[in-house]
């Protein structure tokens, strides 16, 4: 990657001011390819993060940097209304010297964000505090952004948590059979046909207005908050490249459908698959202390619900998939999207059953 580009040709192109030094491939993100760009001014070293963004899966880049730009400069002033740091508690991006989001050679995209220093990401809980910080992160972006008008927001992937459509695609994809598998899933075939109520509980309250439309980040992973090095708290929220309009339900509950899992997301083994209703509270607790206010009652109600249909969105997809001959999501092995699915409903059995303690301690 770094010899098919000129990265100081390319950094010349923002709005930054130095002298080149350097720019390395940074972080374990799989989407886009990402830099750490140095640069020297007044004899000290100035860093930032550079990208090629993937416009092969986002292939409308204006209307993607619309919605950051957006959604950081909204977040960028709510920070300094609540006395942050809007360096370190989001995302900046850094424009082009001809004002634009991003910067392209004809072929290729590019955009540059200020570095966050002295934090770090990481790909696994260490510990439940770990766990704790995301949630306050992910609260405090739903927070910062609780006055934003989502509406305006490009989406970038069309309908992905909109339940009913991912059952009618569900449903074509055992109607077709390409792959002769479903004789041998019939049960889980049958199990998600009889989970179907689940589809609408949240989309038809958005609908309605019940639940207000609001920005949603849709890949709330732990390598997706900035933790402080020092203090070890949630500072900022990053990748943004998926927010769209939605609930904060959907973020929430597909925290918790990660998150709360006792195994591997892949285990075979189901007996040691089970929901952990500690991690639960300990998530739920971080999450309500940053969201605050902002948060209505019916939100508050129906964050177990998030929790639950978010476990057999997922699951529902694996399994389409599997029937479709495992195009969409990568695979190393054979029926690994079956053992996926399967992990995903074990999930769910277990949150229903679980489900007035989860709402009671949302509520309480």
């Amino acid at each position: 990657m770094q010899e098919e580009f000129c990265f100081s040709e390319i950094a010349g192109h923002f709005a930054i001011d130095g002298k080149y030094v350097s720019c390395i491939r940074y972080g374990e993100g799989h989407i886009n390819d990402t830099f750490k760009l140095t640069l020297e001014k007044d004899g000290k070293e100035v860093h930032y993060i550079l990208q090629r963004i993937n416009n092969r899966l986002f292939t409308d880049v204006e209307k993607l940097m619309r919605n950051i730009r957006l959604v950081t400069e909204f977040c960028r002033k709510s920070v300094i209304a609540h006395g942050g740091d809007p360096m370190r508690e989001c995302l900046n991006v850094v424009p082009t010297k001809d004002g634009k989001d991003y910067y392209t050679d004809g072929k290729n995209y590019f955009r540059v964000y200020i570095f966050i220093e002295d934090a770090t990401t990481y790909q696994i809980v260490r510990d439940p505090k770990d766990f704790y910080e995301s949630a306050v992160a992910f609260g405090s972006f739903a927070n910062l952004l609780a006055g934003f008008d989502a509406s305006q927001l490009y989406e970038v992937l069309p309908d992905f948590h909109n339940t009913k459509v991912r059952y009618a695609n569900f449903l074509r994809a055992v109607e077709k059979d390409v792959c002769g598998r479903k004789a041998e899933v019939q049960k889980e075939i049958d199990w998600v046909m009889a989970h179907k109520d689940l589809c609408g509980k949240l989309v038809d309250k958005i609908a309605s207005g019940e639940i207000p439309l609001r920005v949603t980040h849709n890949d709330t992973k732990l390598n997706n908050v900035m933790i402080d090095n020092k203090t070890g708290k949630g500072l900022a929220v990053i990748d943004l490249d998926t927010v769209m309009p939605g609930s904060l339900c959907y973020d929430f509950g597909d925290s918790i459908r990660f998150g709360c899992n006792s195994s591997a997301e892949d285990e075979p083994d189901l007996s040691k698959v089970y929901f952990r209703f500690d991690l639960y509270e300990t998530y739920l607790a971080g999450y309500l202390s940053a969201v605050g206010s902002s948060i209505t009652d019916a939100e508050r109600e129906n964050l177990p619900v998030g929790a639950i249909l978010m476990t057999y969105e997922c699951g529902m997809r694996f399994l389409t998939d599997y029937l479709e001959g495992d195009v969409y999501f990568r695979t190393t092995r054979a029926g690994q999207n079956l053992d996926r699915a399967h992990t995903q409903f074990k999930l769910v059995d277990d949150m229903t059953a679980a489900f007035d303690k989860m709402l009671a301690a949302a509520k309480k």
